[in-house]
């Protein structure tokens, strides 16, 4: 029977119709990651209609092409311009752009092409062989369990940049006050919009980290006294990793696509979070912690791999549960009802060709995006080349046509545009932006997980530390607390003992 799925998802995907649709689907992709705002959810929700007349099968795997292929290009503009593509692609920019002032940028583009290639694939042969138990697994997690995780998502993530841990706490702390405007998710009230109609939705993530990385890329150029940084023409040969670099990048790219699809298999924006948390893991097990921010190949192969091994992780909830845990896979599960196919246990038994087709454009997808970025890693190179006083308003004007797509509103412009000279300023005195945006991912999920625990457990706090689960997330995240402060208490007492 698996013998006869294999070959059945293999020849469901090469027939013409389903081959140009996950050609196209992927490309369109990568065009939505590389442009900053316009995510896979809100891309896959414009194409749907398209899709109809294409039938289920090609239809849908046009549409899981458009997802995986924007976890692709949203890396090229974090990694040439300062500028995220896509929200997992922010952590991307700590390395990647160093990477290409260093005049590293084919070499950021090759292995993150390289790790997103070697995640999908992976994240696609788990999902065959493990989707059943893995989705089991993930149904453990409750309310208490998920608040749990966000608080250790906090600690772990607090000494992100490796700089200051009480500066990213207080940015984190800001992205988690940030997160709690517009209306409240369980009882529906506006708070803290102060009478803005465009605010009661909630602040625009996109308007937000377009704002502290690109504006404010931005404004630091304009305001530097001293010559630009000039980008030396780069052989051939160097576009592509050197055999260090290759070597440097093995193990996270395999350590990342294991998390990411691990954390793929979990509610809310899993992409983000993997991105995060394999830089976290990266900089925290690395021989060179030295070079972390300052264009680290560990800080380029580790997230971009964990973002789009994610990608495949959430399809498992999806496919197998008909449950969306992230808003792509929402989109992708509408258009899935729209084509008259329910995805759940029964999918398989009920439409193998849909099911097999999907997972099948995956390997395919990823193959063609592997032999599509990787000759263009020169042309892609050359962006940085490009003198600033071209490049800045360019980017200026991809960042605000970001932030505004996202909602259609002029407010957020102006959140993009504050949030830049947030940005510019914390540059000044070395706050890092990543840590705020963590708080914004996380802060959605972390209260809304608290206070559904609360309500089930009617009002009684020791629900939140009640299961196994929660106490060993728990251990975990008092150890990384107290093992830190240890280390370094030791560390400053030596030198006493020696003298």
């Amino acid at each position: 029977m698996a013998d006869h799925g294999v070959l059945s998802f293999l020849l469901t995907t090469l027939e013409p119709v389903n081959f140009a649709a996950c050609f196209f689907g992927a490309l369109l992709g990568t065009l939505i990651g590389v442009l900053p705002g316009l995510g896979p959810a809100a891309a896959m929700a414009m194409v749907i209609p398209l899709t109809l007349k294409l039938g289920p099968t090609a239809g849908l795997i046009m549409l899981a092409g458009i997802y995986y292929g924007s976890m692709y290009g949203g890396s090229t503009t974090s990694i040439l311009v300062n500028v995220p593509g896509e929200p997992a692609s922010v952590v991307t920019t700590l390395d990647g752009y160093a990477m290409a002032r260093k005049g590293r940028a084919g070499a950021a583009l090759a292995i993150s092409a390289i790790g997103s290639f070697v995640a999908g694939t992976f994240s696609v042969i788990a999902l065959q062989f493990f989707a059943p138990l893995l989705a089991r697994s993930a149904l453990a997690f409750g309310p208490a369990e998920y608040f749990v995780l966000t608080v250790l998502g906090v600690v772990l993530l607090s000494n992100l940049t490796g700089k200051s841990r009480s500066k990213s706490l207080i940015l984190i702390m800001i992205g988690l006050i940030l997160s709690t405007v517009g209306m409240d998710p369980i009882g529906g009230l506006e708070r803290f919009s102060f009478g803005i109609e465009a605010a009661q939705g909630g602040i625009s993530f996109i308007a937000i980290t377009t704002g502290l990385f690109g504006v404010a890329e931005v404004l630091t150029v304009m305001a530097a006294k001293e010559k630009p940084i000039e980008v030396l023409p780069v052989r051939f040969r160097e576009l592509y990793p050197n055999r260090k670099e290759m070597k440097r990048s093995v193990g996270p790219i395999a350590r990342g696509s294991v998390l990411g699809f691990l954390i793929g298999l979990l509610p809310g924006p899993a992409a983000t979070m993997a991105s995060f948390a394999s830089y976290g893991l990266e900089r925290s097990i690395s021989k060179h912690k030295e070079d972390f921010g300052k264009g680290a190949i560990e800080g380029v192969a580790g997230p971009e791999s964990a973002n789009n091994a994610a990608a495949g992780g959430a399809m498992i909830p999806l496919l197998s549960l008909g449950l969306p845990f992230t808003p792509a896979t929402a989109v992708l599960l509408g258009g899935m009802l729209l084509h008259g196919i329910t995805p759940g246990p029964f999918l398989l038994r009920d439409r193998p060709d849909v099911f097999w087709g999907v997972i099948g454009s995956f390997y395919l997808g990823n193959m063609m995006l592997l032999i599509l970025n990787l000759p263009l890693v020169g042309v892609f190179a050359k962006i940085v080349r490009i003198p600033n006083h071209y490049l800045m308003p360019i980017i200026l004007v991809l960042c605000a046509i970001g932030a505004y797509g996202d909602n259609g509103a002029l407010f957020d412009v102006w959140v993009m545009l504050g949030a830049g000279v947030l940005g510019y300023v914390m540059r000044k005195f070395d706050y890092e932006p990543a840590p705020l945006v963590v708080g914004l991912v996380l802060g959605p999920v972390m209260e809304r997980s608290f206070r559904q625990a609360l309500i089930i457990s009617q009002g009684d706090a020791s629900g939140l530390w009640a299961s196994p689960l929660c106490l060993a997330m728990w251990g975990i995240a008092l150890l990384s607390v107290i093992l830190p402060m240890i280390f370094q208490t030791s560390i400053l007492t030596t030198p006493e003992k020696g003298i």
